[in-house]
């Protein structure tokens, strides 16, 4: 059998979904989780009881042919839930869903996209999506934190 050239699919090359949008090449994925905290009583210690806010910051290349994805991102990134349900019907209900080895966020909404491109690589476009939780429904968020659960479980092995 003649040795290929081409990468191979890997488990370890895994893109980035957002939405249906695969990133292939992420320079950079930042999650922010903030947390309410409260003070336990008759003491100067408080706790955190619930999180407040989720974001997500995102920079990837998207090199030759994987500029077409730029529309998708677009689409996703319209910021009235109607338009954005004509974009992707499930998306009304659940929010867009961000898939990375570190774990499963539903319900985010982008709330910044931009594209850059200059003249040291004009056939890549660097893109930065900065998303953050909108929640939906306690159902969604219920399962997005048992999928956040068994992806962290299995990511050593990933």
């Amino acid at each position: 059998m003649a040795a290929r050239s081409e990468t191979m699919f890997s488990l370890q090359n895994l893109p980035v979904l957002v939405g249906v949008v695969p990133l292939f090449t992420v320079t950079n994925f930042v999650l922010n989780e903030g947390y309410k905290t409260a003070a336990i009583a008759g003491s100067s210690l408080t706790q955190m009881i619930t999180p407040t806010t989720k974001t997500i910051s995102i920079d990837a290349l998207l090199i030759d042919e994987f500029r077409a994805l730029r529309p998708a991102l677009e689409a996703m990134a319209l910021t009235s839930r109607l338009l954005a349900a004509a974009a992707s019907k499930l998306f009304i209900f659940t929010g867009i869903p961000v898939v990375a080895k570190n774990g499963v966020h539903l319900d985010m909404q982008i709330t910044n996209l931009s594209f850059t491109q200059d003249n040291t690589m004009r056939d890549t476009l660097k893109v930065s999506i900065s998303l953050t939780h909108v929640p939906r429904s306690s159902l969604t968020g219920i399962i997005g934190a048992a999928l956040d659960l068994a992806v962290g479980a299995g990511a050593p092995f990933i």
